[in-house]
């Protein structure tokens, strides 16, 4: 049985987008608002504080990692400056994968070596 496909609407499909992405930001604005008011305003990792000047670089990272899980209480939240969030996901990558995609390169290691060379260079004098 083949299904016949029906080309998208792109108007439609343009609103979609749009309204999920208005779904996310409302939902981001709610659990961050929520976790700026029920925790200091200190990064849980490096103690860097926050003032409302620089406050935008400070993150509510979710424990669990799933963004949909926001308890009223914030208990699987932590405030976490960009620096540290961006730490504890790529953390996080490795251990799920084993590896981070930076040793993951088939590129060939380096055989260049900067200092061939040298001790004939410096007997010279």
């Amino acid at each position: 049985m083949t299904m016949k496909k029906t080309p998208l609407d792109p108007d439609k499909m343009q609103k979609f987008i749009s309204e999920v992405k208005h779904n996310q930001k409302l939902r981001e604005d709610t659990y961050r608002e929520r976790a700026l008011k029920l925790y200091p305003w200190i990064c849980g990792r490096c103690a860097r504080e926050f003032t409302p000047k620089n406050l935008s670089e400070l993150t509510v990272h979710h424990k669990d990692h799933n963004h949909d899980n926001n308890p009223l209480d914030g208990s699987n939240w932590e405030l976490l400056c960009v620096y540290c969030h961006d730490n504890e996901h790529s953390r996080y990558e490795e251990m799920r994968f084993g590896t981070s995609n930076a040793l993951k390169s088939s590129a060939p290691a380096s055989t260049h070596n900067p200092f061939a060379g040298l001790k004939d260079l410096l007997g010279k004098k």
